[in-house]
């Protein structure tokens, strides 16, 4: 590939639930307003849409009514990561028989694989499956972290798109353009270094913020996609106390107490991840302030 294939803001889709089950007419209000706040993306079923307390076919039932909603208007990168890669396979190749644009395949959790075994994790997906894959590296969440070593040799590989780079590491997202190829989509997964890391190379952002101020995520990224970084720090201060806030309880919990707050959503979730704790709220509250115009 000589460009990457996937750019700009995308957004790590919350589910939404009530009453313990899929709430449909909440989630695809919240895929419209994605859509009319300017980004260029969405993910569901990522670990922001509590991916780990879904059952098998509540999955699969968020992907293809998220590919429905969105209607091609912008890309869908369907959540598809398993720590088994049978599994994995059959997350992706439902994904790409869905009709989405591609897919996140985290790297195995738990099992804590060696480089060579997730190599050929997603080497297997590659032969599987014909379809755009964006390999996940989350070493906060797996317990395992992908070298740039292993990366570039996926690159090398036919359907392997890219990554999601969540370390917030800056001098290894360098490192990695110069080792996997200017055609290596590298994405951040880390709203509050994501300008920095725009400018050392990246292509874009899988964003949890933007779940709740899109317009103005999607504003922050398309300034320094186009090399604006003044206009991008602007942006920047309106937003790193948001970023911050969506993460001072466990996620998605700050986040859907914020859509909640907005009256997007119901706060529901899924054990053992519980609602916002009194403490985190005034700090969303103010965070919200701040942003002004979502």
């Amino acid at each position: 590939m000589s460009e990457a294939l996937f750019k700009g803001v995308i957004t790590a889709l919350v589910t939404p639930f009530r009453d313990g089950r899929l709430d449909e007419e909440a989630f695809a209000k919240l895929v419209e307003r994605q859509i009319a706040g300017g980004v260029h993306g969405v993910v569901p079923v990522g670990t922001t849409g509590e991916t780990a307390t879904l059952s098998p076919e509540e999955h699969k039932r968020v992907v293809s009514l998220c590919v429905e909603i969105v209607a091609r208007r912008i890309s869908v990168i369907a959540g598809a990561g398993a720590n088994a890669t049978a599994e994995a396979v059959d997350l992706v190749q439902h994904a790409k028989d869905a009709g989405a644009d591609g897919a996140l395949v985290v790297v195995p959790y738990y099992n804590r694989p060696s480089q060579e075994g997730m190599y050929r994790h997603y080497a297997a997906i590659s032969d599987a499956v014909e379809f755009p894959v964006i390999v996940y590296n989350v070493p906060s969440r797996t317990g395992s972290d992908i070298s740039n070593e292993t990366l570039a040799r996926l690159a090398r590989l036919p359907n392997i798109a890219g990554v999601k780079d969540a370390t917030g590491d800056l001098v290894r997202a360098s490192l990695m353009r110069l080792m996997c190829g200017e055609g290596f989509c590298m994405l951040s997964g880390d709203d509050p270094t994501a300008v920095a890391y725009m400018a050392h190379g990246g292509h874009g952002l899988i964003s949890v913020t933007s779940n709740v101020a899109p317009h103005a995520s999607a504003e922050r990224i398309k300034a320094a996609m186009a090399g604006d970084f003044q206009t991008a720090l602007q942006w920047q201060d309106r937003l790193v106390r948001l970023d911050k806030a969506l993460f001072a309880d466990a996620s998605p919990a700050p986040t859907k107490f914020a859509l909640a707050e907005l009256g997007l959503c119901a706060e529901e979730l899924r054990l053992p991840i519980i609602p916002c704790g009194e403490a985190a709220k005034p700090l969303i509250r103010d965070a919200l302030a701040a942003v002004g115009s979502l």
